[in-house]
């Protein structure tokens, strides 16, 4: 069982950057792929990006990508989500999840074994 808690989000104005933190407390967080997925009013969960085991390769939606970065200090059993250029479209509850099985790219939700209970980001115009 892998434990994951956010943290980071908030309300902030367009334009602006923001930073989600995921921890992962244990000793095989090294051993997860690492991703990132949003909840807006709908109930479907969207890929916004997963990072490699190792941190050696990331994955993006198209929609965030080159505006959001994952990265991952396995040290820290942690997974950073830093968002720039945020718009009101990407107000959504951001959770972080783990998956076990090392497929890649893995964007499909079904695949993430544990998750974390999700982060408020409200992105005001």
């Amino acid at each position: 069982q892998v434990h994951l808690v956010e943290s980071g989000g908030r309300s902030v104005q367009a334009g602006g950057s923001l930073t989600l933190s995921c921890v992962a407390p244990g000793r095989t967080f090294g051993a997860y792929i690492m991703g990132w997925f949003r909840q807006a009013q709908g109930p479907e969960r969207e890929f916004v990006g997963a990072i490699t085991r190792s941190g050696g390769s990331r994955d993006y939606a198209d929609s965030v990508k080159d505006r959001f970065t994952i990265s991952r200090d396995n040290s820290k059993n942690t997974v950073f989500l830093q968002m720039n250029s945020l718009k009101p479209e990407d107000t959504a509850v951001y959770y972080c999840a783990a998956a076990n099985f090392p497929k890649w790219p893995n964007r499909d939700q079904r695949d993430y074994d544990y998750w974390g209970q999700g982060t408020q980001v409200t992105v005001s115009s």
